[in-house]
């Protein structure tokens, strides 16, 4: 008797065909790998070079590397003498190094000259300015450098660039302003203290060289200093700003003495009919020559006793940092009225009631003689002042040290 076949069984038979067709199949053919992924070019990040290494007993270590440079010199605050420089020994790699110190807790700034050219460190990225002058720069800790440190732990004040017009020079200047931690959310008056820079520096410098922000933070965090509103000026008439930054103003045509002359004064007169109102119009301050203070490097030091002289009973606290009277060439036949005019100001200020008279300079200045002629010209007068003689000379090693020891003895 035949069995009748039926579409379900054609089906199931029809199935099993294909899938034993399928598994034979994939049984004699080969597995194909999987693509590959496209090539990349091989990316290796070049080794850190460190430079400069603060070493546990404060040597340095520098270090440069390069293939093709010959010789690689060094030049820092550290080193005796202007000019002095020590040359990195170079190994078979290409890579040059020096150690020195141990170095005094400190801020220095050091340069590299390669193959006869100056340059910064490229390997840090702490880079300081002076005008025109680029440094590298790095901090050996310890309780002298302690108040030029960056701290997390103490209140911030604020540093802000302003604008404002000068009717003395005829045109818009910048100036940078600190404002003491909480100045923002209280309505306290604070004492005002104007701090200028030296020749070849403007209203940065004081900041980025001097350190003036972290050593106010600082002081006045241990309560070493009053919270005070810090006013750092461009002491170049001719500048609006620092030329890193602002376009230089056009030029008037004039040449040597003559530019000189155009500007002879205009800074000092500025201060006290520009700034100083600026200042006391926009910031909670506290006014009178109590609560102002005044202090300068150089030729701020000059722009200090030239204010000062000239407006007796403006500033209590005043002072001069290496900078004293000087003298630039032959004998004036109008010296003997130049000296009288001087004694007859310096006793109008003696009288005006100031607080403090606070001169400080380096045994090794070449400013030294200046600053005994000041201190024998003020002993003449009978006004007393302080004196404060420090190693080196004219570094801003020196201007920081006397900012640490002259802001804490303002509005006391």
């Amino acid at each position: 008797m035949k069995k009748k076949i039926t579409p379900a069984i054609v089906t199931i038979v029809t199935n099993f065909v294909l899938l034993l067709f399928t598994i034979t199949s994939m049984a004699q053919e080969p597995a194909r790998p999987a693509a590959a992924p496209p090539a990349r070019p091989a990316f290796r990040m070049p080794p850190r070079i460190v430079s400069p290494e603060i070493l546990p007993d404060n040597k340095v270590t520098f270090r440069l590397y390069s293939k093709d440079v010959q010789k690689v010199t060094v030049s820092g605050e550290w080193q005796a003498g202007f000019g002095a420089s020590e040359e990195l020994v170079r190994n078979d790699t290409g890579m040059f190094s020096l150690t020195v110190g141990p170095l005094k807790p400190e801020l220095y700034a050091y340069t590299y000259t390669v193959d006869g050219v100056r340059t910064i460190d490229p390997n840090n990225v702490q880079v300081r300015r002076d005008g025109s002058n680029y440094q590298s720069f790095f901090i050996i800790p310890g309780p002298e450098s302690d108040l030029y440190i960056q701290k997390n732990d103490v209140p911030h004040g604020t540093v802000t660039k302003v604008w404002y017009n000068s009717s003395v020079l005829g045109f818009q200047r910048r100036v940078y302003v600190y404002t003491p931690a909480g100045y923002e959310k209280s309505k306290q008056k604070y004492p005002v203290f104007y701090l200028f820079h030296g020749a070849g520096g403007d209203e940065d410098a004081w900041t980025n060289m001097g350190r003036a922000a972290q050593i106010m933070d600082n002081l006045i965090a241990q309560g070493k200093a009053k919270p005070m509103i810090v006013v750092m000026t461009n002491g170049n008439a001719n500048q609006a700003g620092a030329q890193n930054e602002v376009p230089p103003l056009p030029s008037t045509g004039e040449q040597g003495m003559a530019a000189y002359q155009r500007y002879a004064g205009k800074f000092e007169e500025h201060l006290v009919k520009d700034v100083v109102p600026f200042i006391e119009k926009n910031y909670r301050t506290l006014t009178g020559k109590d609560n102002r203070a005044i202090a300068g490097l150089s030729m701020g030091g000059a722009h200090t006793q030239t204010i000062t002289n000239d407006n007796p009973g403006m500033f209590g606290y005043i002072g001069v940092f290496s900078m004293g009277i000087m003298s630039f060439g032959p004998q004036r036949e109008d010296a003997a009225k130049i000296e009288q005019e001087r004694i007859a100001k310096l006793t109008a200020l003696k009288n005006s009631g100031y607080k403090l008279y606070w001169i400080g300079c380096g045994k090794d200045d070449f400013v030294y003689k200046g600053v005994v002629t000041l201190r024998e010209t003020l002993d003449k007068v009978g006004l007393k002042y302080t004196y404060r003689e420090s190693t080196g000379g004219h570094t801003w090693a020196n201007w920081r040290i006397y900012l640490s020891e002259f802001a804490p003895l303002l509005f006391k």
